[in-house]
């Protein structure tokens, strides 16, 4: 194409491209953004450079650059001098509020992920798959690291779920929680339903964590947990309801068949199996977070996925159960799947 041609075409810009290759730039604002607590400073009424430069510790000039660069890339609002959080920002990004996901920065801006995604991305491409986090040590701190993180960005679906368990004719008493991590799935509908017992299954150094989680959520006198791979343990049988939060997307297919089995094995007769997933349409290019979240897995897992609805409906027909159903989990971007008989 000439320069002429390229001059007269609306359709062409380099913008998206320049973006995705200083993508890196919103990442580090982000991350310096949260260490200083500027977005809580903002709330509680610093608002200028002058004022978040007390406020924060830092530079004037640092704080003004990071505040207008924060503007450009929609995470704050700018009124002459003062800065203003977005509603999203105020909800998400002040430390005070209940629904804080700063946190979520530690894990997912951590060498080692970073590491992953950056150093050779044309290696898992080629691979079709990355060692990634799934041969770490069970006892990696970044397991530690990963559940704490996640526990803001993972709260309202798993009230969703709790929600969805809830209004069930026959409430599970016997609950099991595979990959528990944080907890949080679990001790939502130990919560919601006050018979309900949970054994959480995970590594022993997250497990530590979600009993703190449920002491404080008032449930710890019925949450026991079982330390070890999920697909190693011996974790019990006749369970009213299993819940696989998050945890399918590691795998390949034959994997999360395998584990299927293993599942519906352990289901009393009118067992029910919950999964939370990231669930992309068919054409896999949409919703964008679902699809998207297929690159997450392939940089950070051998051979993990976003899987659709069909592909979760064949590897569950594969493992006895009759198919899938699936739903939204607004406003997140999972989707609860529900295991058919």
């Amino acid at each position: 194409m000439s320069a002429e041609q390229l001059a007269s075409a609306s359709d062409v810009n380099p913008a998206a491209i320049v973006d995705a290759m200083l993508g890196f730039h919103k990442t580090a604002a982000l991350k310096a953004a949260i260490e200083l607590d500027l977005f809580t400073a903002i709330a509680a009424g610093s608002d200028t450079p002058e004022l978040l430069a007390g406020a924060t510790g830092s530079a004037e000039r640092g704080v003004r650059i990071l505040g207008d660069f924060l503007t450009t890339a929609g995470f704050l609002t700018k009124d002459g001098a003062r800065y203003g959080l977005t509603p999203s920002s105020q909800v998400f990004l002040d430390r005070k509020s209940p629904a804080y996901m700063g946190g979520v920065a530690d894990f997912l801006t951590a060498p080692e992920n970073l590491e992953l995604f950056l150093d050779n991305p044309a290696a898992y491409v080629r691979n079709g798959g990355s060692p990634g986090l799934a041969n770490m040590a069970p006892d990696h701190p970044v397991w530690l690291k990963f559940a704490e993180a996640m526990i803001p960005f993972v709260g309202v679906s798993a009230a969703g779920v709790a929600a969805e368990v809830a209004s069930w004719p026959k409430p599970p008493r016997k609950i099991l929680d595979i990959a528990a991590g944080h907890g949080m799935f679990g001790i939502l509908v130990a919560k919601a339903l006050p018979n309900a017992e949970i054994t959480a299954v995970d590594w022993a150094a997250v497990l530590e964590l979600a009993r703190r989680n449920a002491e404080k959520a008032g449930v710890a006198g019925r949450y026991r947990t079982i330390a070890g791979s999920a697909f190693d343990v011996d974790w019990g049988r006749d369970y009213d309801l299993i819940l696989l939060p998050n945890f399918l997307h590691h795998f390949d297919e034959e994997t999360c068949t395998l584990l299927l089995r293993k599942v519906k094995a352990s289901l009393a007769p009118d067992g029910r199996v919950i999964a939370v997933e990231f669930v992309p349409n068919e054409d896999r290019v949409s919703p964008p977070f679902a699809a998207a979240f297929a690159l997450v897995m392939l940089a950070t897992t051998p051979r993990g996925d976003a899987y659709t609805t069909s592909g979760l409906s064949a590897m569950a027909r594969a493992a006895g159960f009759g198919g899938v159903s699936v739903r939204a989990l607004p406003p997140t971007p999972a989707s609860l799947v529900l295991f058919e008989p």
